[in-house]
């Protein structure tokens, strides 16, 4: 089992070739419709001996939205949405972090959609961490979380005709994440 020890602290650059950071949302009440977004940035900095003093920051471009149906990605940039031409990008900046043991930690911070900002908590599980073939030091983290889309303002829906509406309120962000280690 991987650990979060004390050799793997210092300064990682997200690899977006190998990080999916991606949603889930219900569509009609019967099913599931998963997308991700393609462009992000984001900087880590672990302190795996005072973990409460690393950070994390990531800034999401909302245009790189893809949830295989381009009419789909073109109404979700929309206002109804997320609205691209006011607010380009999705950020998140850590405000804590929590060890709470050597495979999973907490990282708290507010997540910015829309203009509109929110503390969330994600839960991470520790991967593992490999020397790739380029000499790279790397990290690898998958978490969660669910947020309400009405919390930043993304409120369009469409009613049902046997009840219910169109998307889910609840939307469940899922982080895949690969870090690399800055030289």
């Amino acid at each position: 089992m991987a650990a979060i020890t004390p050799e793997l602290s210092g300064t990682y650059t997200i690899d977006p070739a190998h990080t999916r950071i991606g949603f889930v949302a219900r569509h009609a009440m019967v099913t599931k419709v998963r997308g991700s977004f393609n462009e992000f940035t984001g900087t880590v900095v672990i302190d795996a001996e005072k973990p409460e003093q690393s950070t994390a920051e990531l800034a999401i471009k909302v245009d790189s939205i893809d949830t295989r149906n381009a009419d789909r990605d073109g109404h979700l940039r929309t206002n109804d949405f997320l609205d691209l031409d006011n607010y380009p990008e999705i950020t998140f900046r850590s405000t804590s972090a929590q060890l709470v043991d050597e495979n999973n930690a907490k990282l708290s911070g507010d997540l910015t959609i829309k203009g509109v900002s929110h503390p969330i908590t994600i839960d991470f599980e520790f991967e593992g961490a490999a020397t790739d073939p380029f000499g790279n030091k790397r990290l690898g983290f998958e978490g969660s979380h669910t947020i309400s889309r009405k919390d930043y303002g993304i409120t369009w829906n469409a009613p049902l005709e046997t009840g219910g509406v169109l998307v889910s309120d609840k939307v469940v962000l899922e982080f895949e994440v690969s870090l690399i280690k800055n030289a």
